[in-house]
Parts: structure tokens; sequence; C-alpha cells
């Protein structure tokens, strides 16, 4: 067993679930046991909802922490540990960019709901589809009126023009905020410096944890900060080359129970 590490933190999508958001739940269950005898802590860390992330783990959601939002909503279990807080006259550019390019389907992410605007690109299929990553996701008539904490914007782009908008919105909100993508037309903008290795870092120091002491899973573009601050750091074997570049080993993929065939072996479990 490994007790070197005292922190695992995973990716969800295309990392640690399978493709139809499932995973091997009693296997799971299992190897958290054994982590939590070795003193090891376990973190969802994922651009998605956090409503939504611990809505995976029905029951036990309070054992685990969360790094949501790529960073911008961290969780140490019942305790919220910080939220990012946008200013509204960088929300409001946001919004003002992205009205410009009417093929932009936008998601505005607070801290009590996510919002849908009505009317442009985004139809109640879309609404509909969101829906399955933020659990809490509210239509409005105008992003401008939204009366919330803001953490950040989730915008959606036709996929093989994912690197045109991503290097626009770098362009054109220089400062304001700072675009991650894990590809396929999703990108997430952030409040700078707020992404998922500033999340772990706040557990960490938290919690009293060195880097080295660290494991991390992930698949996309929103982990490399990840991977690079983790001692341990693992990209799937679905990831694209830039990301497994930035991790020291490769596991099997998502599909293939990755996550947890490594945990197994990091934890000596038999399986």
């Amino acid at each position: 067993m490994n007790y070197d590490i005292k922190m695992v933190a995973v990716d969800v999508d295309g990392t640690f679930v399978h493709s139809d958001h499932t995973y091997d739940a009693p296997r799971f269950q299992r190897i958290l046991s054994r982590m939590k005898e070795a003193g090891c802590r376990f973190v969802v860390a994922s651009g998605n909802q956090y409503y939504q992330l611990r809505d995976l783990f029905p029951g036990y959601s309070d054992e685990l922490s969360f790094v949501a939002e790529n960073g911008a909503f961290v969780k140490d279990g019942k305790e919220l540990v910080f939220t990012a807080d946008m200013p509204k006259s960088v929300v409001d550019a946001v919004i003002d960019v992205c009205r410009e390019y009417p093929e932009i389907s936008n998601v505005l992410c607070g801290v009590e709901s996510a919002y849908c605007q009505r009317g442009g690109a985004v139809s109640q299929e879309f609404f509909d589809l969101t829906a399955v990553y933020y659990h809490r996701l509210k239509w409005v008539d105008d992003f401008k009126e939204v009366k919330d904490q803001i953490l950040k914007f989730a915008p959606t782009v036709p996929e093989e023009k994912t690197y045109f908008y991503y290097d626009i919105f770098c362009e054109r909100l220089k400062g304001k905020v700072e675009p991650a993508t894990s590809g396929h037309g999703s990108i997430d903008l952030i409040v700078p410096g707020c992404h998922k290795a500033s999340g772990l870092r706040r557990l960490t120091r938290r919690w009293g944890i060195l880097t080295e002491q660290c494991a991390a899973f992930g698949d996309g573009g929103n982990d490399i900060e990840m991977l690079n601050y983790c001692g341990y750091s693992y990209a799937m074997a679905n990831a694209p080359e830039d990301v497994k570049a930035a991790a020291k080993f490769v596991c099997p993929s998502n599909e293939e129970d990755g996550v947890l065939v490594t945990l197994e072996k990091l934890f000596g479990l038999g399986y």
C-alpha cells in the first residue's frame, strides 16, 4: 500500500466516469475505504457544477472534497472553503463579447444556480443537455439581470471552432478572464488564476499536505495545471498528446476504469 499519497484528485468526464456518466460504485467504495485507512483524501476536481458532482456520490458526498467549476467552488466535506466572485464589470464585458457571436450557446454559472438566457442559439434541447451537467439550472431573460455571485461562464461553440473561439476570448478578454478548455466545443471563462490546481492548493494548505503527496488523474486541457501540480500525475489513455505530455504516467482509459485500476494498485487492492 502506498502511504506516501495523502490526496487523490480526479477529473470526472472522460476520466472517472464512462461515456454514459456511470462508474463502478461498489468497486470505488472499496477503494475509498482503503484510502481512508491510509489517511488519503479523495477530491473530485471538475469543470462541472458542484450540485451535479455531489449527486454522482449519493449517500457519501460529505465524505469527499470538491474542486468544482474549474476551481471556482471548493468544498472540504460539508464546509465551503472558497467561491470565486467575478466582478460585475467583467461579467458584463463577457456577455457583450459573446453576444457578438450568435452561434455561442452560453451558460452563466453562479453559486446558487447556473443560468441559460432565452433566445439566440440556446434551444430547449441545449438547456436539457446542459441540465445533465448543471443540476441547478434556470432560464432567465437577460444574463445582466441575474442576482447571484458569479463563478464563471461556460460557453459552448461549434466543436471544430473550439480553438478559434478560445483565441478570441484570450484576445478580447485578456486580463478579465482566462479561457480553459477540455476541447469538444466546451470552453470555461474563469477568474484569472482560478483553476483546478488553485483549488487543490487551497485544500493541501488546509490539510498540511505536500504536492509530492498528491496524485491527479485527467484527460483534458483544463487538467494540465492540476497534473503539473501533483507529484503523481496520470493522463488517461484517451487523453490528447499535450495532456499526456503534462503527466508522469498514462493509465488505461475511462472506459477501462483506468482511475480505479490504478488506485487499486496504489493502495494494495487486488481485483
